[in-house]
C-alpha cells in the first residue's frame, strides 16, 4: 500500500503546519482524545469543518497538562481562536467507574492507555490557555461542555457546578452537535468578528454581566432559570430548573434561556432546527481519511477507532428521551438522517481500505431502527413539547416505516465487496412490536425483522429493556417489560423458520432512581425463567443533564415534583448489582439470606431452587 502523504491529515505538529505551507494557523484544537480522522470522532468533524469553510486549522491532541505546558504552545498563537473539548466522552464518566473506582484503559487513546487526559478537563485545557494566552479566545464545545452548559450535579465530586463557562473562563459554548453554529461562527470571525459580537447565533452560551441588557433578538422569548445560587439552597428549584431546560432543547422553536450565577448571567441561546438531510450529507462527505494520525502507529491500535472502522453512522438523535440518556440532550429528539447516496458512498469508500476483510461492523446511529422516521405532519411537531415521542405511548404522527432502512440494508448487501453488514448498534425493540407501536400501517415491522435477522445479526443482537418492573420502567421512561416478551416471541419464531441461533443479548440497570432491591430480584427471576445469564449489565451512573440525575440529586421527578426513591450508598448499590448474577457460585449464599431477610422466599425458589422448610433451606 502506497503511504499517503502527512498533509492528508490536518496537523499535529509545527512541521507538518509548514509542510502545508502555513506561517499561521487560524484555529487551534485542543482535543482529549487522540486524533481520528473520521466522522465518528468529533474533533475531526470539527476541523474538517473549519477547514471547509477556508481556514487553516491545527490539533494538539491530549496534551500533557502536567508538565511546563510545551503541548499548549507548540502550534503557537491562533488567529482567530483555541477551541477545546474534553473529547468523546465527559472526561469523568470516561474516567471512574459507578463507583467511582477509576478505570485502567481509555478507549480513545493509542494502546488503550488511561492517564493521557485530566479530571473535569474542558475547564483545565481552557484555564491552562487563558494562562498562556490571555488575549485570544477560548471556544469550548464537545459533549462535556453541552451536558454541563447550566447548573449541573456533578456525581464525582458529589454538588453542584455553575456552568462549565463560570469555571473555565470560557469565552463562548456551543452545545449540541455543532455544525450549525460553527459555520456560523467561522464567518463571523472571517469578517473580523469577535466571539463576543456574536451572541445572536443559535446554539451558543456565554456569559454577560447581570446587570447588562440581553442581546437584542425579535423572534427570541427569554425563560429565566433559578440563579445557580438558590439552586444550591434548594434541591426543588434545581430540579423545576431542569424540566424547564429539557423541554427547550427538545423544541421544534425553542427560547432563550438565562440564569444568575453570582454578577453574571449565563445566557443560552435556543437550538438551530434539526440537519436536514443536504446538511448531514456535507458534514458526513467531508475528506476525512478515516484513519488515525500516523504518528500513534508505534503505541498501538485505538480501541475506539479499531470498534468504528468498519462501521456506517446513518443518523442522529434519538426520540426515546429515556431518563438515564443524554443521546437527545446532545443530538435533540428529533432524527437528522443522511442520504442513501452519502451512506452508500461512505460504505464504498469502506470497501477499498486494504484490510478490509468483507465485513461491516454496523449499519447504525444512537438507535439502530430509527433512520428516516419523523413527523408525518411536522406543523404538530412544531408545537410539540414533551421531551419523548413513544413515552407513555407512540405519538400517532409518528412515522415509523422500516422501509427506508430495509432498502438501504439490501443495498449494501447487494454489493459484491460485502460479505455481511451487520447491526451492531442497539435495536429498539418496541418500535417493533405491533401491540405497542400501532403505526405499522404498511406491515413492514415483520419484513425489517426478518431482514435483520437473517442477514445482518452478528451472532447475537442488542436490546434494552433496561427493567423488567413496571414502577421502574415507568420512571425510566421505557415501555412494560410485556413488550420485550412479545418482541423475544416474534424474534425467536423468525429465528426458528430459518434456522438460527442468534440468541438475544438484553441489556439492563441496576440502582436507577425508582428502582428497590426487591425489584432487582424479580428482574433476576423473570430474565432466569427466559434463559439469560446476564452479561450485558450496568450500575446506574447519574450523568449530567438527565432526568435521572436530577432525582438521584434532588430526590424528586424533576416533572412532578413527587418523591422518588434512589439507591445512593456503595452498599445499596452493590446489593442490587449482585442479583444479575445469581449463576455465581460465591453469590448464592448471599442472595438466599438477603431474600430471607426481605421476606421473598419464592424469589429464592425461582432463583437459586432452594426451598424453606423447618429445617432451614434444602436444595
Amino acid at each position: 500500500m502506497e503511504e499517503r502523504p502527512i498533509t492528508d491529515w490536518l496537523p499535529l505538529t509545527k512541521k507538518e503546519v509548514e509542510k502545508r505551507g502555513w506561517d499561521e494557523l487560524d484555529v487551534i484544537l485542543i482535543s482529549g482524545d487522540a486524533y481520528v480522522d473520521h466522522p465518528a470522532f468529533g474533533t475531526a468533524v470539527i476541523g474538517r469543518i473549519m477547514e471547509s469553510e477556508g481556514l487553516k486549522v491545527g490539533i494538539v491532541a491530549q496534551p500533557n497538562w502536567k508538565d511546563d505546558l510545551r503541548d499548549f504552545k507548540k502550534l503557537g498563537k491562533p488567529k482567530y481562536f483555541f477551541g477545546v473539548t474534553a473529547g468523546c466522552m465527559d472526561s469523568m464518566v470516561n474516567h471512574y467507574t459507578a463507583n467511582k473506582r477509576l478505570r485502567s484503559n481509555d478507549s480513545y487513546t493509542p494502546g488503550g492507555e488511561a492517564g493521557f487526559r485530566p479530571d473535569y478537563a474542558t475547564t483545565v485545557y481552557t484555564k491552562i490557555l487563558k494562562e498562556l494566552f490571555p488575549e485570544v479566545p477560548v471556544l469550548i464545545g464537545g459533549i462535556e461542555a453541552s451536558l454541563r452548559r447550566v447548573t449541573h450535579y456533578d456525581y464525582w465530586a458529589d454538588r453542584l457546578f455553575p456552568s462549565v463557562l463560570v469555571d473555565s473562563r470560557a469565552d463562548m459554548l456551543v452545545y449540541g452537535m455543532g455544525e450549525q453554529p460553527l459555520r456560523e461562527i467561522m464567518r463571523g470571525v472571517k469578517e473580523g468578528r469577535s466571539l463576543k459580537d456574536l451572541t445572536h447565533i443559535p446554539q451558543v452560551a456565554f456569559l454577560q454581566s447581570a446587570s447588562e441588557s440581553l442581546p437584542a433578538m425579535e423572534s427570541w422569548e427569554t425563560v429565566e432559570l433559578a440563579s445557580h445560587e438558590v439552586c444550591l439552597q434548594d434541591k426543588i428549584k434545581y430540579a423545576s430548573n431542569f424540566k424547564i431546560v429539557e423541554v427547550e432543547s427538545n423544541k421544534w422553536q425553542a427560547n432563550r434561556i438565562t440564569q444568575q450565577v453570582g454578577e453574571e448571567l449565563l445566557v443560552i441561546n435556543p437550538p438551530f432546527k434539526t440537519m436536514e438531510e443536504v446538511e448531514m450529507d456535507k458534514s458526513f462527505d467531508l475528506p476525512y481519511t478515516r484513519l488515525p494520525h500516523p504518528k500513534y502507529r508505534k503505541r498501538g491500535p485505538i480501541p475506539a477507532f479499531e470498534m468504528i472502522k468498519f462501521s456506517v453512522n446513518m443518523h442522529r438523535g434519538c426520540f426515546g428521551g429515556c431518563s438515564f440518556c443524554t443521546i437527545s440532550a446532545h443530538q435533540g429528539k428529533f432524527i437528522a438522517s443522511r442520504s442513501e447516496k452519502s451512506i452508500m458512498k461512505e460504505v464504498e469508500q469502506i470497501t477499498k481500505q486494504p484490510d478490509f476483510k468483507g465485513y461491516i461492523s454496523d449499519l447504525g446511529g444512537p438507535s439502530a431502527n430509527m433512520y428516516k422516521m419523523k413527523g408525518k405532519d411536522e406543523t404538530i411537531c412544531a408545537r410539540c413539547v414533551s421531551p419523548s415521542c413513544i413515552h407513555p405511548v407512540i405519538c400517532n404522527n409518528l412515522d415509523t416505516s422500516h422501509k427506508p432502512l430495509t432498502d438501504i440494508y439490501r443495498k449494501v448487501d447487494a454489493l459484491p465487496a460485502i460479505k455481511k453488514a451487520f447491526v451492531g448498534s442497539g435495536v429498539r425493540y418496541d418500535l417493533l412490536v405491533d401491540d405497542f407501536n400501532k403505526n405499522n400501517q404498511d406491515g413492514n415491522h415483520d419484513e425489517y425483522m426478518e431482514q435483520l435477522i437473517t442477514r445482518h445479526v452478528s451472532g447475537r443482537l442488542k436490546v434494552a429493556p433496561e427493567h423488567t418492573s413496571d414502577a421502574t420502567l415507568k420512571v425510566m421512561r421505557k415501555p412494560s417489560f410485556k413488550y420485550f416478551h412479545a418482541f423475544k416471541k416474534k424474534y425467536d419464531e423468525i429465528s426458528a423458520k430459518f434456522g438460527l441461533k442468534q440468541p438475544l443479548v438484553p441489556y439492563f440497570i441496576s440502582s436507577h432512581p425508582g428502582c428497590e432491591e426487591e425489584d432487582m430480584a424479580n428482574l433476576a427471576a423473570e430474565t432466569k425463567d427466559l434463559g439469560f445469564h446476564l452479561e450485558q449489565v450496568q450500575d446506574f451512573t447519574p450523568t449530567p443533564m438527565t432526568v435521572a440525575e436530577v432525582i438521584y440529586y434532588s430526590g424528586v421527578h424533576p416533572y412532578t415534583l413527587q418523591p422518588i426513591k434512589t439507591a445512593k450508598t456503595k452498599e445499596e448499590k452493590q446489593n442490587q448489582n449482585k442479583y444479575f448474577f445469581w449463576y455465581k457460585a460465591e453469590y448464592k449464599d448471599w442472595i438466599r439470606n438477603r431474600l430471607t431477610h426481605l421476606k421473598r422466599p419464592d424469589l429464592a425458589q425461582r432463583l437459586l431452587g432452594f426451598r424453606n422448610n423447618k429445617r432451614g433451606w434444602d436444595k
